[in-house]
């Protein structure tokens, strides 16, 4: 499997760029600042895991956390791709680092 850190920056490239792709298709500011938010969680979990330091799984899991808390209810109520896709980001992440989460417990 891909190394968590190059997987936490994969994540926060997908969740920056969704939320640039919504504002750019909508004009919504709350799109951009979210996901560029998420995606420097991401990031930053990213840069702790490729580190070594602590913490890096816990944030990338709580990035994780705040997309599944945004886009699954926006892709359920509205069934739009850019939702659909965003909660299978955060499905992925809940996954990987849950999984890596639940081993060091």
């Amino acid at each position: 499997m891909a190394d968590p850190s190059q997987t936490a920056y994969l994540l926060a490239l997908l969740t920056a760029g969704g939320g640039l792709t919504g504002y750019v298709r909508t004009g919504s500011v709350p799109s951009v600042a979210a996901g560029v938010t998420v995606g420097a969680l991401y990031a930053l979990g990213g840069y702790r895991l490729q580190n070594r330091q602590p913490y890096g799984v816990e944030l990338a899991l709580l990035a994780s956390v705040v997309l599944a808390g945004s886009s699954f209810p926006r892709a359920v109520k509205t069934t739009k791709p850019l939702p659909i896709g965003l909660s299978l980001v955060a499905a992925f992440g809940l996954w990987r680092y849950g999984s890596l989460w639940n081993g060091r417990v």
